[in-house]
């Protein structure tokens, strides 16, 4: 009988536990969210056990009740004046140059709150989101919940063709801080950093999911193990 590959699960694992080479003992790091951070979460959990000292800031509320069960010391509140060392984070695209789409799991603003305070960004992620264009995966959008569709509407314009996100049960997902999401769907994204510009000049939104030169490196996990990527030159 064949034997079959390592499956998408197994390569986020091997990721996530290469990724534990950059935490350092003592260490102000940020923690992601998604799929990927929930792979890293209890390996950080047993280096803690073993006497790790490390503090956490938590870019959504599942990752520090995850990292808070675990042993991992969390802080509660975070105002920017102390720099974090250094944020993993996960991604949903990310390209040769390293810029990403994040949101997927509804904590972009914190998530780039978070990595805008880091001296560094580690992103984790298996092959798959490794992309030659970003735009395929769609690009979310954090919005004030007064007056969503007219931002909807500025997002279409922009070729966005926005939906509100839903929760399981049907209605507006809402995000820790509060707000609304709208999932714009832009196909092929050929000047992201005009589109970030652009995205940010409609009055309403309060984060977009795209990240730009916040990325420093991306560790990706593959068949054969986990592989660090660089930004390719322009």
């Amino acid at each position: 009988m064949a034997e079959h590959g390592p499956t998408q699960d197994d390569l986020k694992k091997i990721a996530a536990e290469r990724s534990l080479e950059f935490i350092e003992d003592g260490m102000l790091f940020g923690l992601g969210t998604g799929s990927t951070i929930a792979y890293l979460i209890p390996m950080l959990g047993a280096r803690v056990a073993e006497g790790l000292r490390v503090r956490a800031v938590p870019t959504s509320v599942r990752s520090a009740e995850a990292a808070r069960a675990l042993g991992i010391e969390v802080l509660d509140e975070f105002d920017g004046e102390e720099r974090i060392a250094l944020t993993i984070d996960g991604a949903d695209e990310v390209d040769p140059q390293l810029r990403l789409v994040k949101g997927g799991g509804g904590a972009l603003l914190r998530e780039k709150i978070v990595a805008s305070c880091s001296d560094r960004m580690i992103v984790v992620a298996d092959a798959n989101k490794l992309v030659d264009q970003l735009g395929k995966f769609p690009m979310p959008v954090e919005v004030i919940t007064l007056g969503w569709k007219n931002v909807a509407r500025r997002l279409d314009d922009l070729g966005g063709a926005t939906t509100l996100r839903a929760s399981a049960d049907g209605a507006p997902y809402v995000t820790d801080e509060g707000n609304y999401i709208l999932d714009c769907h832009f196909g092929a994204i050929d000047d992201p950093d005009r589109l970030a510009s652009e995205i940010d000049a409609i009055v309403g939104v309060v984060e977009h999911g795209l990240f730009i030169g916040i990325a420093d490196l991306v560790v990706v996990g593959a068949e054969d193990g986990a592989r660090l990527v660089k930004a390719a030159a322009r």
